[in-house]
């Protein structure tokens, strides 16, 4: 039987549970907000909380079902058990949610203020299709977007990433709803974005008293926009409160545990991050006055005495990586027939040294020349003009033949695991492949040797060289990226966004693992990343990339301390941490 809601509550969850006929992916979840609430729900991938936001939302895929009571104000009946028919009465209408990618939420064919209007014409909330049109630009302009109307007439396709989401928000709020859904909506997105979305989400909120549940895995994110906080672990809420007093005192392990691994800025006795495992002499920021020797708090690393500005055009002796006055130019197809052929400068005059043994860092963000500068350096690319030389190969004007050294002294960790590994071979051949030189023989023996090698050095058991990429985890197949990397024993390791996408426990994981490999084999690191937290730990020097030029370089210490440039300090002040974000608390 539906019973009514308490006058002042939004929505009423109790004893939710979603499984399929296999198992439960969801245990009693309950869940209480009352209007203007913003409430975090955090966990790990694979801990429930998509699966959650989805069944409240009615959009459980096939073969999944839930139990228990969703109330909602305004609905009399138990949404658990309404038809799709009910539902899509209230999506988009009292409840809604802005998806974390939101090229693949929009519809690529339909402009995006018709996409806007839509969702007020099918409800019956806009007096006519023309009035509904009109409010739909209106709406663009409420979200901050430069020249809302012509947005309005733009593709998906044609708005960056930032835009793009902040176009959802304006669907999810066109009908005023009572709760929004938000799921992962800055994960994609860089620094500066990132912190523009987050207080513009807050900001409309506000303004319309809606109630916000914000589903992250990034703790800083919640201590930023919400005042309670669920944490969720393999199907359950093992923890919750309010956010200030979860996070400076946690009561569950595993609440301890993403807190100790989300905090950059602490590590242990042996100068490591925190991970799950080793949380438990993690001291939480509340209680930094106390910190023992185990946690160490802003922890810099020692300046190294090689850095040198990007701008010196003397080499040193010592410099493993030469770069100088690189310019990278594209051509872009004709616009229309008769239009002139245009040019994209992805990199202008870019130059810097790498020492052997430095960590290098290059920050950034999407459109920098990041990607296309390590193109380069990797000889997958070649430049417009300039040079460059990786461990003695000039890599300017060579022929692929050519740079087989290079090859060997080089190696690259991609961003994507899944997406660089052969889903048909073997972890084995997969981290054997770069032993393979073509014109020699190749000694199964010895490459069996040193792939077994190879994974205990990683981490990984013996047995994981038979077994295939897709029968491991996104951290697992990481470190089979980084083993395959390594096995020709190169100078120069190039990682490219390596924990981007991992869960904050995993990005501990790796970037400790990382750091060990870089001492014990004597690497030079290249670290490309967006994260400034990341590069912040793991590297000594670092330069800042902005429209393909160098804008700031030197010592880790100087950028973060006293940056120089503009765009560095806006980057610096976007860039969130657990224990800023919960100081301005």
């Amino acid at each position: 039987m539906d019973k009514k809601l308490a006058a002042d509550t939004l929505i009423d969850v109790q004893d939710l549970t979603i499984s399929t006929k296999q198992r439960t992916l969801v245990s009693n979840f309950n869940l209480r907000m009352k209007p203007g609430d913003r409430v975090g729900l955090i966990g790990e991938s694979g801990s429930g909380k998509s699966m959650t936001t989805s069944a409240l939302m009615g959009l459980l895929p096939e073969g999944v079902s839930a139990s228990g009571t969703i109330q909602f104000a305004g609905h009399p009946r138990n949404l658990v058990e309404a038809t799709d028919k009910e539902m899509q009465r209230i999506r988009g209408k009292d409840m809604s949610m802005v998806f974390q990618e939101p090229l693949t939420a929009l519809n690529p064919l339909m402009k995006v203020g018709p996409q806007v209007a839509e969702i007020m014409i099918s409800h019956k909330t806009a007096a006519s299709k023309s009035a509904a049109q009109a409010r739909a630009v209106k709406l663009l302009e409420s979200v901050k977007l430069p020249d809302p109307a012509r947005a309005a007439r733009s593709y998906p396709h044609q708005l960056s990433g930032g835009q793009r989401q902040r176009a959802m928000l304006a669907m999810a709020l066109a009908n005023n709803p009572g709760l929004l859904l938000c799921d992962e909506p800055t994960t994609a997105l860089d620094v500066t974005v990132q912190r523009q979305v987050l207080d513009l989400i807050l900001e409309s909120v506000q303004e319309r008293g809606t109630g916000l549940l914000f589903i992250t895995h990034d703790l800083s994110v919640v201590a930023n926009v919400c005042d309670r906080v669920l944490v969720m672990n393999n199907g359950q809420v093992v923890e919750e409160g309010d956010t200030s007093e979860v996070f400076s005192n946690p009561q569950h392990p595993y609440t301890r545990g993403l807190l100790a691994a989300s905090d950059l800025n602490a590590t242990d006795a042996d100068g490591r991050l925190f991970t799950v495992s080793s949380a438990a002499a993690y001291i939480p920021p509340s209680a930094e006055t106390q910190a023992a020797p185990e946690a160490v708090v802003e922890e810099i690393k020692p300046v190294q005495e090689h850095s040198q500005s990007p701008a010196d055009s003397a080499v040193e002796p010592s410099a493993l990586i030469s770069v100088k006055d690189l310019t990278r130019i594209y051509p872009v197809g004709r616009s229309s027939l008769f239009g002139k052929r245009s040019e994209v400068h992805a990199l202008k005059g870019v130059s810097f040294d790498v020492a052997a043994g430095q960590r290098f860092g290059v920050v950034g963000e999407s459109g920098s020349g990041k990607s296309t500068l390590l193109r380069i350096l990797a000889g997958l690319d070649q430049p417009t003009s300039g040079s460059v030389r990786v461990a003695g190969s000039e890599v300017a004007g060579a022929r692929e033949r050519d740079l087989v050294q290079l090859r060997q002294q080089l190696q690259i960790v991609f961003q994507d695991p899944m997406g660089s590994l052969d889903p048909r071979m073997r972890v084995r051949d997969i981290i054997a492949e770069p032993l393979l030189v073509p014109g020699q023989k190749a000694d199964s023996a010895k490459h069996r040797k040193m792939v077994a090698e190879m994974l205990g050095s990683v981490g990984l058991p013996a047995d994981a060289a038979d077994r295939f990429p897709h029968q491991f985890s996104g951290g697992q197949r990481q470190r089979i990226s980084i083993a395959r990397a390594l096995i020709c024993e190169p100078r120069v390791l190039v990682a490219d966004e390596p924990v981007s996408a991992l869960d904050v426990s995993v990005r501990a994981q790796v970037l400790n693992l990382l750091s060990d490999l870089v001492d014990d084999y004597q690497l030079t690191l290249v670290f490309v990343s967006h994260d400034l937290g990341v590069v912040r730990y793991i590297c000594d020097n670092v330069v800042v990339m902005n429209e393909g030029r160098i804008v700031e370089s030197g010592t880790t210490e100087q950028i973060y301390e006293n940056p120089q440039h503009a765009y560095t300090r806006t980057l610096v002040n976007s860039s969130m941490s657990l224990r800023s974000e919960l100081a301005l608390r």
